[in-house]
């Protein structure tokens, strides 16, 4: 399905609410602690493909009397890291998990070299070092495993979430320089909620063994990933305008949450409300020429910014990009080819991003998704200042599957083609 966004419109500026799903990263963690410890109940769970796939993967687990499984994952990244580690450790359970052509390009190496290190029995069925792979579930006693620091969060991530149920508790070292941190805390703040005991100095996790998680209930905060995309239609909007998003917290576990402070440069004000929704407010028009960020924390909110500065006129450099290119596709290269299509002077390096000041932008441009949902959705609020055709646009399901019903909820004029 290809999407026209019409630009024959304007926003008003009268306070639109929306709710906003569970996070999905939030969702995933909670997911996997909960098939581990069955007596976590869960709230305000992510709608999108990447829990659905979860969800489904987990109930697979359960079944009796079945040694050996297929799971594919499709498109999911989290869930192929995250489950990769929960199945190391199903004794007696032998799983292949597979995904699309694409996942079949992610590398999963490092994690696979990590759980080995633990005792873990896990082969490649096609490509070293790539999915598919068999994982033959067992008994890990071994406590101690290192891997470089730089890599993707969600390898760590899927290593921490097992730790407490392993025999003798984990002590992960990252060697160099970690990326990814606010993630990496999440864990372990979900670890903690649940009664496991942590630690985290330098370059070093301890995580002690758990039996039994505190029976209590996870009510998993809205996804701020999905609230970049409103933060970006406010900037582009004129003064006055706003729009109430539900539900966050000021001091959240989501290292995207500093969507609050970077579009403060833009413009936005972030209003945080008694009842745990946020107000984003077009409150100044942004006059700056360019916009400087290391988005080396947060690297999913990177093509919401760029877009949102090549929308406003204004140049920016972004850094701390590295993650991006072995993500649903390579993340820089897509934006430099949509964003010229559009009259940008870009540049990309391995970990960059760089954007000219310019006031160019053209007109009835078709932008292409590459089966990316935030491909889709950075570009729509772009529609505020010219039409352009978002191609594929269900993508969008994989972590956000009402996004284009909430943007007609509040006026943009969407056309199938």
């Amino acid at each position: 399905m290809n999407l026209l966004i019409k630009h024959n419109f304007q926003l008003p500026t009268s306070n639109f609410q929306l709710s906003i799903t569970g996070s999905k990263s939030e969702t995933n963690r909670l997911l996997l602690l909960q098939a581990l410890y069955p007596n976590i109940t869960l709230e305000n769970t992510s709608n999108s493909d990447d829990s659905e796939v979860m969800v489904e993967a987990l109930l697979k687990s359960k079944i009796k009397n079945q040694k050996s499984l297929i799971i594919d994952v499709h498109h999911a990244g989290t869930a192929m890291r995250f489950l990769t580690a929960f199945f190391a450790i199903q004794e007696g359970k032998e799983v292949v998990l597979t995904g699309s052509s694409r996942m079949k390009e992610r590398p999963i190496k490092i994690l696979v070299e990590a759980l080995k290190q633990l005792g873990a029995e896990i082969t490649y069925e096609e490509n070293e070092g790539f999915p598919p792979i068999k994982i033959k579930g067992k008994k890990l006693t071994k406590s101690k495993v290192s891997l470089p620091a730089n890599v993707s969060s969600q390898y760590i991530s899927a290593l921490l979430l097992i730790a407490p149920k392993l025999e003798n508790g984990l002590e992960l070292i990252l060697e160099g320089e970690i990326t990814s941190i606010p993630y990496i805390k999440m864990t372990l703040a979900l670890l903690n909620e649940i009664g496991a005991t942590t630690s985290f100095v330098e370059n070093k996790i301890i995580v002690k063994p758990l039996q039994s998680a505190i029976c209590n209930l996870q009510s998993v905060e809205s996804d701020w990933s999905s609230a970049s995309y409103w933060y970006s239609i406010v900037a582009l909007s004129e003064i006055g305008t706003q729009i109430t998003l539900s539900s966050y917290k000021q001091n959240s576990l989501q290292g995207d949450s500093v969507l609050s402070k970077i579009y403060k440069d833009f413009g936005v004000e972030t209003i945080f409300n008694k009842n745990k929704s946020i107000t984003i407010l077009k409150s100044a028009i942004c006059n700056l020429q360019s916009v400087i960020c290391n988005l080396n924390n947060s690297p999913d909110i990177a093509q919401t910014i760029a877009v949102t500065c090549f929308g406003l006129g204004i140049g920016c450099n972004l850094t701390g990009l590295h993650t991006l290119k072995i993500k649903e596709t390579d993340r820089l290269e897509a934006l430099k080819t949509e964003l010229s299509k559009l009259g940008a002077n870009i540049s990309v390096t391995d970990d960059s991003l760089t954007i000219q000041q310019s006031n160019t932008l053209n007109s009835n441009i078709t932008i292409a998704t590459y089966q990316d949902h935030r491909m889709a959705m950075a570009f729509a609020p772009l529609a505020l200042k010219t039409s352009l055709t978002i191609q594929d646009a269900e993508v969008v399901s994989k972590s956000y599957p009402t996004f284009w019903e909430d943007l007609k909820s509040i006026g943009f004029q969407l056309e199938e083609v």
